[in-house]
């Protein structure tokens, strides 16, 4: 089966109309494409953070404000400096000439102005997208991959944490270890003992969350697997070294006192990865 193009559609800086990014938006999911739309006033950094953990093939930018020539190459910049330049990066908008031209040259590969029908953004995107291969083109060395003690947890995304922590408990025999909030994460999670076995459960926090975002474009589901490390930077850098693509680029803190770090599903059977180094005293069974 056919997996559809995925894209995002952004707006960044200030401008505050989106009516004709939602008529793209609409038109491209009408032309069969998985489209997601980060809303008004996004950052670059917000937007390629977002093309990674959503795996896009396609951004779609648009401006009506007149600071094209600012944002659009600032998240061309980023996409390369993030590793992930094979996602294809358009945009519309009110754009002279003169200033289209001069984006294709700073690595946006197309502009459309006014008066572009849905049909030819759509047919753009379609000759254009780079099919997926794999993530490393690197031979395997065996002394040049993460050293990983285990399954720390897995993730499960729900909308309803107390729900879900009874349904497990009851079906299961699940047995609930704490419930805690994670602000940089827009999230709440709860840990649940099965047996030698950890199911996190991630509540969204936050409407613009990634894990709000996943629940809206897949329903509650396997969200990420956490594989315990030693030494989460050292684990990051070799990951990075060996053609993953990453997606925080450094450590971050996590829940119960863990430091964590994600690795792109792209390369990784499409499955979000958490790289995780237990904090002291922590059992496996436990965390």
């Amino acid at each position: 089966m056919v997996q559809p193009i995925r894209v995002l559609v952004a707006k960044p800086g200030l401008d505050g109309h989106d009516r004709g990014a939602l008529v793209i938006a609409q038109g491209l999911r009408d032309q069969g494409m998985e489209v997601i739309y980060s809303g008004l006033r996004q950052t670059p950094e917000q937007i390629v953070q977002t093309a990674i953990e959503e795996d896009v093939a396609c951004i779609g930018l648009s401006s009506l404000s007149g600071a094209h020539m600012e944002w659009f190459p600032e998240v061309a910049r980023l996409l390369r400096e993030r590793g992930a330049d094979d996602v294809l990066l358009i945009g519309g908008g009110v754009i002279p000439p003169d200033d289209a031209e001069r984006l294709k040259q700073l690595g946006i590969a197309e502009v459309f102005g006014p008066g572009t029908s849905i049909q030819q953004v759509a047919d753009f995107i379609r000759q254009h997208v780079r099919a997926a291969g794999p993530a490393c083109q690197l031979a395997p060395v065996a002394t040049a991959s993460v050293r990983v003690s285990g399954v720390d947890h897995v993730a499960v995304a729900v909308r309803d944490i107390a729900a879900a922590i009874e349904q497990y408990g009851r079906v299961l025999g699940a047995r609930c270890l704490g419930v805690e909030e994670v602000p940089d994460q827009g999230v709440r999670v709860a840990f649940l003992s099965l047996g030698g076995t950890v199911v996190e459960l991630v509540e969204p926090t936050a409407p613009d969350s990634p894990v709000a975002r996943f629940l809206d474009r897949r329903g509650p589901g396997l969200h990420h697997i956490a594989y315990a490390v030693d030494d989460v930077d050292q684990a990051l850098a070799v990951a990075r070294a060996a053609g993953a693509r990453v997606i925080d680029e450094r450590p971050r803190p996590g829940a119960r006192g863990k430091r964590i770090a994600f690795l792109h599903p792209g390369g990784l059977g499409g499955v979000l990865t958490e790289l995780c180094q237990r904090s002291a005293g922590e059992g496996a069974g436990e965390s």
